[in-house]
């Protein structure tokens, strides 16, 4: 009897920032080993391997979560990502998870920065869409609040850090 396997989870999520063009969002997030500046949660991120900026390279990234009410007992979840694509003209690039110690097997995103209804002038918005296998402990609807709580909050974090520069 062949083993059933569950149906990858695909999610989407999608956050507007009035005000900065894609050209001004672009350069903060297409430095892949830079995610702990703008992503809630990840204390660290720094290159493992690979070309800065081109295809192959691997990111490290993790959080340091205190799991204890008296604060003393800390965990740190951590992950390497390889960057799959980039692409400088459409904004946009791919990442996988590889090794980690949160739960993923299989992990494929897609991070877009595109202009509202086709106009840089009206600010931008971000994509970022997965692909995965389901994860143990986790729901689907989880996994998609988190990336959407995680996209909203990294938003605001862009928008300060591009007024803070005009």
């Amino acid at each position: 009897m062949a083993e059933e396997t569950q149906p990858k989870w695909e999610g989407k999520s999608t956050v507007k920032l009035r005000g900065p063009t894609p050209d001004e969002v672009w350069p903060l997030l297409e430095d892949f080993c830079s995610i702990n500046k703008w992503l809630p949660g990840i204390d660290t991120s720094y290159q493992v391997e690979g070309v800065h900026g081109q295809p192959g390279l691997i990111r490290y990234c993790a959080s340091t979560v205190t799991s204890s009410s008296d604060g003393d007992e800390k965990t740190v979840s951590w992950c390497k990502e390889k960057l799959l694509s980039i692409d400088p003209i459409k904004r946009c690039f791919s990442y996988e998870v590889l090794e980690n110690n949160v739960g993923f097997n299989s992990y494929v995103a897609t991070m877009d920065v595109l202009p509202i209804n086709g106009d840089d002038e009206l600010g931008c918005q971000i994509e970022w869409s997965y692909v995965a296998d389901p994860l143990d402990g986790w729901t689907q609807e989880f996994l998609d609040s988190y990336i959407k709580s995680s996209l909203h909050e990294m938003a605001e974090k862009l928008e300060k850090a591009i007024l803070a520069t005009e």
